[in-house]
């Protein structure tokens, strides 16, 4: 390979890199802005959800779908469109005077998002061949997939504070403009399979994605709704009959969304699972602990955004100067277990956190070790799920990924708000303070957070095979 053709790939990442990095910060940046939004457009409590909901709403619901015409139609056009369509998005949320101009430019950025996300991943595999580069791609990729989620929360509290929240969304236009222009010049482009007579499997697109639209319609609600009312069990008693109805469908087509043997390859299955525990654990971190900042310590949303600062700069660092190396040299294992370890020790710390917490005792170093653990961790959890996939699949099992991280995150979140409301409440009712009953709830949840992660590590240091070659296998229904 020639000089121009390396530093083309390395250019061609760190575009995939942006562009993954602009759709992950806007399913966190708005959270510190919502206060805000609420105050601007009139939204109520209950609707001001919404702007995060109809983002979740579609974002999860077609990653599966857009990972699979990524393969079928080629994953550079499926990633430039995307983009584009979630930066035109942008740009109308940023301009948004009213709440259902918000509402659905922000539903119309989850499904450009989706999009781009579920292809990212497959098209960095096709750029990168060789297990030690692909591990250091793997790392810096990583960083961005793990790291976005508190940068937005940074982010977010900087644009909001010095200038407006419009330009939580405006900042993505530029971004946007430039991902697309180089992604046309560095992507390697392809006509995918479907140029060889593949077709779009209609039935389990349309089934697969109700299915886990209505299922993240069922989690986000289920704090609101009562996790055992008629409505939400309803809801995930429907999701489960679509999801039976696609299972049945892909047996029975010749081209099917998702060959069903892909969860045969114990690498892609184990990684599903441990994103899922992951992500629960990750999103512990990103809005529990910024509830803890706010609304116990009475930070700013400048202030909690510099808050996170510390941990984001060491999961950079290890991420992308270390968490490759330690790959390369141990394989999956051992860097997954002690990086979800170190980050549920880093849990652990928040959950004894108290009310009147100083910075540098009761923050920073839980801020450090999760940002440790983060950045060692999630490179060996995408390295082990793509290493025994094949090309013309790369792209749905990107979105499989994709999909477990995100319900996991989803699902995660839910599970922790409502043990942590559960516990304040209890607290409260007790005679607790409005503050030390907030506290015990966070808590409660960062315990629970904590055990996800050791779950994750249990499971990930049991099952993930040890070689870290891509040797693709036979993955057929």
């Amino acid at each position: 390979m020639t000089a121009t053709d390396e530093r083309t790939r390395w250019l061609a990442l760190y575009t995939l890199c942006a562009a993954s990095l602009m759709i992950v910060l806007d399913a966190t940046i708005v959270n510190v802005a919502l206060p805000s939004i609420r105050d601007d457009l009139g939204f109520t409590e209950s609707s001001l959800a919404w702007v995060v909901n109809a983002y979740t709403l579609t974002f999860g619901g077609l990653l599966l779908l857009g990972g699979r015409l990524g393969d079928l139609y080629g994953q550079r056009r499926l990633f430039l469109l995307g983009i584009a369509l979630f930066t035109l998005a942008s740009l109308v949320c940023g301009l948004s005077t009213s709440q259902g101009m918000l509402v659905t430019a922000r539903a119309v950025q989850g499904v450009g998002g989706a999009v781009a996300s579920a292809v990212s991943l497959s098209l960095m595999m096709s750029l990168f061949t060789e297990p030690a580069d692909r591990a250091k791609a793997m790392g810096l990729f990583g960083f961005v997939a793990s790291g976005g989620g508190s940068i937005g929360v940074v982010l977010g509290g900087v644009l909001t504070d010095a200038i407006d929240w419009h330009w939580i969304f405006l900042v993505n236009l530029p971004i946007g403009v430039a991902v697309v222009v180089l992604a046309l010049r560095l992507l390697p482009g392809g006509a995918g399979t479907a140029a060889h007579g593949n077709g779009l499997d209609l039935g389990g697109a349309v089934t697969v994605t109700a299915a886990l639209m209505v299922a993240v319609y069922a989690i986000v609600n289920g704090n609101q709704d009562g996790w055992t009312s008629a409505s939400t069990l309803g809801r995930l008693g429907v999701a489960a009959v679509l999801l039976v109805a696609f299972l049945v469908v892909e047996t029975r087509v010749a081209s099917p969304l998702m060959p069903l043997g892909l969860f045969r390859l114990r690498n892609l299955s184990t990684a599903s699972v441990v994103g899922i525990l992951w992500a629960g654990a990750m999103f512990a971190w990103f809005f529990l602990s910024a509830l803890y900042l706010q609304l116990v310590l009475g930070y700013s949303p400048l202030q909690v955004g510099l808050g996170f600062l510390p941990g984001n700069l060491v999961m950079g660092f290890l991420s992308i100067a270390v968490s490759a190396k330690l790959v390369m040299r141990f394989g999956v294992h051992r860097p997954l277990a002690a990086g979800l370890l170190v980050a549920a020790a880093g849990l652990l710390l928040f959950a004894r956190a108290p009310v009147g917490g100083d910075y540098l005792v009761d923050v920073l170093p839980g801020m450090l070790l999760l940002g440790f653990g983060a950045g060692i961790a999630f490179n060996p959890v995408l390295f082990a799920a793509m290493s025994d996939v094949r090309p013309e699949e790369s792209g749905l099992a990107s979105g499989i990924v994709n999909t477990a991280f995100m319900m996991g995150g989803a699902l995660g979140l839910a599970v922790l708000a409502s043990v942590a409301a559960s516990r304040s409440s209890h607290l409260q009712s007790d005679g607790h303070s409005t503050v030390s009953a907030l506290t015990g709830g966070y808590h409660a949840a960062f315990v629970i957070g904590a055990l996800f992660a050791i779950t994750a590590a249990v499971i990930g240091a049991a099952l993930f095979r040890m070689r870290t070659a891509h040797a693709p296998e036979p993955a057929t229904a």
